[in-house]
């Protein structure tokens, strides 16, 4: 063991000078048979260039320099791959379709191949379904969609088909759609007559916006719907089923709704009574109306008109023996002398 005190020699420097130089040359020669060797056992020939020969720079060219910065760019390789063959592409395009019969030869045959993929039979729409519209609301949408069957489903333009249905006054929205077999289906919305308009050229029947949904032969047709009369009338039918709505009690005595200079109503009630409703607040003035007819039984009296256009102070007009019996009794109109026995 060696003592723990004990430092190890330090390293011999190189040696200089021509000793050095003298095992330097050794161990190179050493070095070099002993790769020779090693080449020969592996059967390596050992090649020595030729003299004078130039030797190869492993560091590119200059234009091999350039094209690898270029091929470094993200514009170029982009423009590169798909640039340059949509280019190729429409340079052939433009030289083949230069020629019209070409052209022409192309365009038939891209127009065949289409039409014979639209018209498979998976494709072809062969029936009409319509629902949710009366048996002669059906009839008149079938007439007026004017589609023959059978059809490819490519060749409907179902938003052309539902302004077509939509233009039916009693149709209030339409739904078209392809469904499976082959059915063209209509999903029909069908305006519900609300009232019965009377206009110099005849009666019509009339939803609760207004609108028209058809026209009526005669009065008796539908008894079930109120009257309404006047220019003007239908665009304000929302007010006048207000009122209707409002009348109450007097909605059997009602005859109709009169439209007075596209402002305001008239409520024309049996036994030839007028109510001049105001063209503010109609249903208001009709509500009081009603309450001073529950307190004094207004309505049942002999009157032709009641005016409501001023809140404040409504107008009475009297009948004829009403206003007779109130001028007598005001001393205007003398009494009749009562016939006596000598007079027969």
């Amino acid at each position: 063991m060696q003592p723990l005190n004990r430092r190890p020699p330090p390293l011999q420097a190189p040696r200089r000078g021509i000793t050095g130089a003298v095992i330097g040359a050794a161990k190179g020669a050493v070095m070099g048979a002993a790769r020779g060797a090693a080449m020969g056992a592996s059967g390596e020939a050992q090649t020595q260039a030729p003299k004078g020969a130039r030797r190869h720079d492993p560091s590119p060219s200059y234009w091999d320099y350039k094209m690898q910065r270029l091929w470094l760019t993200p514009q170029f390789r982009v423009l590169f791959r798909f640039g340059l063959p949509v280019l190729v592409v429409a340079l052939i395009s433009a030289l083949v379709l230069a020629s019209e019969s070409r052209r022409t030869a192309v365009a038939g045959g891209v127009a065949h191949v289409v039409g014979q993929f639209q018209d498979r039979p998976e494709f072809r729409v062969s029936l009409l379904s319509v629902d949710g519209a009366s048996p002669d609301l059906a009839d008149a949408v079938r007439a007026q969609l004017g589609v023959s069957f059978p059809v490819s489903s490519f060749k409907l333009d179902l938003d052309a088909l539902r302004e077509k249905a939509e233009s039916l006054d009693a149709v209030a929205q339409a739904d078209l759609a392809v469904r499976s077999g082959g059915v063209l289906h209509v999903a029909i919305q069908e305006r519900e007559p609300a009232l019965v308009w009377r206009t110099e050229d005849g009666l019509t029947l009339l939803d609760a916006t207004g609108h028209r949904v058809a026209g009526l032969a005669a009065r008796g047709d539908r008894p079930d719907l109120p009257l309404i009369a006047g220019e003007g009338a239908d665009l304000a039918a929302t007010e006048a089923l207000a009122l209707m709505d409002a009348a109450g009690p007097l909605t059997k005595r009602l005859r109709g709704l009169v439209r007075v200079g596209d402002r305001r109503w008239d409520m024309v009630l049996d036994r030839d009574q007028r109510l001049l409703l105001p063209s503010d607040r109609p249903v208001l003035a009709l509500e009081r109306l009603l309450a001073l007819d529950q307190a004094e039984d207004l309505l049942a009296r002999d009157l032709v008109a009641i005016d409501l256009r001023d809140e404040k102070r409504p107008v009475l007009r009297l009948g004829e023996d009403a206003l007779m019996t109130a001028r007598r009794a005001r001393g205007l109109i003398p009494d009749e002398k009562k016939k006596t026995e000598s007079d027969l």
